[in-house]
């Protein structure tokens, strides 16, 4: 202990700062300054709960061996203290994570979206849903609903109005040059719902999307569109949804 003090990281605030910087960082590689700020001020709030934690503990187990000089701790620090304050210490990070989850404001559930198939793009709002665990069982691509009639800008009418025909296998009313084009990339999605517990959407692999939040934007081109034949919602506040695979 005496070593480690007289390095002069270890007594400069400005360096140890600086230090937990680059720690973060290279953990973590944030996109922006924002995130970064975020995740050392997390860094630090865990460190010192742990810390505090377990250190407390000494005071309940074995109070009688707690030697303080010159603000350092002197004497042996049990391996079952350290196991108990990182109990006790995880439990209360999962409940105060689960309250603030509960305080979550509306913007917080939504993002902005940017499709890009064949060259053509379409932009909309997304809710971003806890519940949507979609993937692709062939490839395990995740999978983001879309309502139908917001795809009409960037997808064939000929493959929207004929949804039902071609999940069944049947390309009649498709001609022969789109089926060519886009058959390699439909995709049959199995979904449960309430109300519905063996639902199939037609899915279809964009070339990339673009999910935006409040912090950062992320590309993705391992995305399948699931081809939603109604409205997601009433006003139209959405009209994607997004699970937090892709957040």
């Amino acid at each position: 202990m005496t070593y480690v003090s007289n390095i002069v990281i270890y007594s400069n605030l400005f360096l140890k700062i600086l230090l937990s910087i680059i720690m973060v960082y290279i953990a973590y590689k944030p996109k922006n300054t924002k995130i970064l700020i975020k995740q050392v001020l997390i860094f630090y709030l865990t460190s010192f709960l742990f810390g505090g934690v377990a250190f407390a503990m000494l005071y309940v187990i074995k109070p009688q061996e707690i030697l303080m000089k010159n603000g350092l701790f002197l004497g042996t620090y049990p391996l079952k203290t350290v196991f108990l304050g990182a109990i006790i210490a995880s439990i209360i990070l999962i409940t105060a994570f689960k309250i603030v989850k509960t305080k979550i404001s509306k913007k917080d559930m939504y993002c902005n979206i940017k499709i890009y198939f064949n060259e053509k793009m379409v932009e909309t709002t997304a809710m971003i849903d806890t519940g949507n665990m979609l993937k692709d069982p062939i490839t395990g691509n995740p999978v983001i609903v879309v309502e139908a009639t917001l795809l009409e800008q960037i997808l064939p009418k000929e493959i929207l109005q004929n949804i039902e025909n071609i999940m069944g296998g049947e390309f009649e009313n498709v001609t022969e040059e789109i089926k060519n084009q886009y058959i390699s990339k439909l995709k049959l999605i199995p979904y449960s719902s309430l109300g519905k517990q063996n639902g199939m959407l037609l899915g279809i692999k964009a070339d990339k999307v673009e999910i935006i939040n409040q912090e950062e934007e992320i590309e993705k081109d391992n995305v399948i569109i699931g081809i939603y034949t109604k409205s997601l919602t009433k006003r139209g506040e959405y009209r994607a949804l997004v699970g937090l695979e892709l957040e």
